[in-house]
């Protein structure tokens, strides 16, 4: 709970300097790309959350492979938290900055899993008929789940959207244990 409050306050602070220096989108891809270089690679999260590691030496680390890549507000930022030895909250501080920057700016985070990768028309069609339930901009986020058979579970906040075949033929079983059939 206090990592998470803290947590909290240092993605704020971002979110702050990112507003203040007109820097929203720059700073979002920045923490994305930081993001997906710690889901990457379980070895660097291990290297920079290590208490045994220099602070230096992951400073080195991550200036090495984000060189050129990210814009320096945000490599300071990292600096930062690193300095104040807070480094095991970097993930979270970064996951809690995109989910302020998007309640900033009215947008919510729609998980659809699908069974199969979809293509893009299919993707632009879902964006378009989830904005207009949620009355809201949406940003999607897609994965494959295996244990679907088709279809989708969408989820947004608390509220899933269970439209799978999995959950149709679960619904269908329940229908005809009820009416006293079976399906063996």
């Amino acid at each position: 709970m206090v990592s998470s409050k803290v947590s909290n306050r240092y993605a704020l602070s971002l979110l702050s300097i990112a507003l203040e220096k007109n820097m929203l989108d720059t700073v979002y891809n920045d923490v994305k790309l930081l993001i997906s270089a710690f889901n990457e690679s379980d070895e660097l999260q291990r290297v920079v959350e290590s208490p045994v590691v220099r602070p230096e030496l992951k400073i080195s680390i991550l200036d090495e492979i984000f060189s050129g890549k990210i814009d320096k507000e945000t490599t300071n930022f990292i600096h930062f938290i690193i300095e104040k030895r807070r480094e095991e909250i970097l993930y979270s501080v970064a996951e809690k900055f995109i989910e302020l920057r998007n309640e900033h700016l009215g947008i919510v985070e729609l998980v659809v899993k699908t069974a199969f990768e979809i293509n893009h028309n299919q993707k632009a069609i879902l964006k378009k008929r989830f904005e207009k339930i949620l009355n809201k901009k949406i940003t999607l986020n897609f994965k494959v789940d295996n244990n679907l058979i088709g279809g989708f579970i969408a989820q947004v906040g608390d509220t899933v959207y269970d439209a799978s075949m999995k959950h149709q033929l679960e619904l269908l079983e329940k229908e005809f244990v009820q009416g006293g059939l079976s399906l063996n």
